[in-house]
């Protein structure tokens, strides 16, 4: 079978983990209501999105290459951003074999999708995959923005402390993710044994990448401006910017997906994959234009419900959704200073009562709670420890 060849897609009769029983917190009364014409994913459109995604990067570091004036350097930065967003987006459905129906086709085209973001396409697919998406918002389990409790808080050092509220302020999404989820998850640590083999290829992959595209930047940066620091710019102005740049989006953009005063996290034992998937995420709708960026990844809920839906599907399947199960979607426009106002209501996390805490609040929580009557903290599960 070439890449090509692939039975056409229909609505499935199980939810992502292949289960077929419709229990109580379970997926399947939602999945069933999602329409077929919902995961039609026809080889042609993802390498369209792909090869014009491709096409504006090409673009934006031309545009890098050729322009000084701090204005315009500026501005491409912005644009970069988001653009390497486009394609990380694709990388991301074609890790969740949503892109194309062909397994081989989604990893080549996943892998190369990624480059641009620096991202470990392996070490996505574990973390992202088969630890986020399958416990999302759970306690000890989903590590993304997992949030600490204001025992936690007062337990930590006066650097730690610091750097929480650097983190969790509406200007630390991209040190946070550099930190937590590039580094930790995708750079170092160990991986379980089965997926060694499989992470450590593609961290090499990544790292001859960075090497050689930030040494061809440097030579084409000494042979324009004939210095040491003309080498050192071009680099910096062409790749590591941008990736700092993409990091704040990426970011922001998931701390939106899953932390609000609305959304709450949910204990191991109170957690369904209902109160995860349908609850524990938004639908945001962006302004006109900007899902040439974003590809309708601001859809959220379709996409944690089933991820077998292509990125270009997710508002037909949101719609589906959002008529059967009115009263549960989180659905709203998708504005910056509903970010920064949730960055300044939700720093720390009471999960006896299912609520978000100021640093404040969580102060006054812990001076009125008597000591050791704390419930001690679940530790966060890892997929790279």
């Amino acid at each position: 079978m070439s890449l090509l060849d692939a039975p056409a897609s229909t609505a499935p009769l199980a939810d992502a983990d292949g289960d077929t029983r419709e229990k109580p917190g379970s997926l399947l009364p939602v999945i069933r209501v999602i329409p077929a014409a919902a995961y039609e994913n026809p080889t042609w459109k993802g390498m369209a999105y792909f090869g014009r995604d491709l096409l504006a990067y090409a673009l934006v570091l031309a545009g890098l290459f050729l322009f000084d004036n701090p204005v315009v350097v500026v501005a491409l930065w912005v644009v970069s951003s988001l653009v390497i967003s486009s394609l990380f987006i694709v990388g991301h459905d074609a890790a969740h074999e949503a892109l194309f129906r062909s397994k081989k086709l989604n990893s080549v085209v996943g892998h190369l999708a990624m480059l641009p973001s620096w991202h470990v396409f392996e070490g996505w697919v574990l973390g992202h995959n088969r630890v986020h998406h399958k416990y999302t918002v759970r306690q000890g389990m989903d590590f993304v923005w997992h949030p600490v409790t204001p025992a936690e808080f007062a337990a930590m050092s006066g650097f730690a402390k610091l750097r929480h509220k650097l983190e969790w302020s509406w200007l630390g999404a991209g040190a946070y993710y550099v930190r937590e989820i590039w580094w930790h998850k995708m750079m170092v640590g160990k991986p379980p044994a089965r997926w060694a083999k499989a992470i450590r290829r593609d961290r090499w992959i990544i790292l001859a990448w960075i090497v050689a595209t930030c040494g061809a930047a440097a030579v084409a940066g000494f042979a324009r401006y004939g210095t040491v620091l003309g080498a050192v710019w071009l680099p910096v102005k062409m790749l590591v910017v941008p990736f700092l740049a993409f990091c704040y989006v990426i970011g922001s953009i998931v701390h939106v997906h899953h932390i609000a005063p609305s959304i709450r996290w949910w204990g191991r034992r109170e957690w369904t994959k209902f109160k995860g998937q349908m609850e524990g995420t938004t639908i945001l709708r962006v302004v006109p234009g900007l899902n040439f960026f974003f590809h309708w990844i601001m859809i959220h809920i379709p996409h944690h419900v089933d991820v077998r839906i292509p990125m270009y599907n997710l508002g037909m399947a949101a719609d589906a959704i959002k008529a059967e199960f009115p009263d549960v979607v989180h659905d709203e426009k998708l504005r910056y200073r509903d970010f920064v106002a949730n960055t300044r209501a939700c720093k720390l996390y009471d999960f006896d009562a299912g609520r978000w805490m100021t640093y404040a609040e969580a102060d006054a929580f812990v001076a009125e709670t008597p000591a050791g009557e704390a419930e001690p903290a679940e530790p966060v599960a890892s997929p790279v420890r």
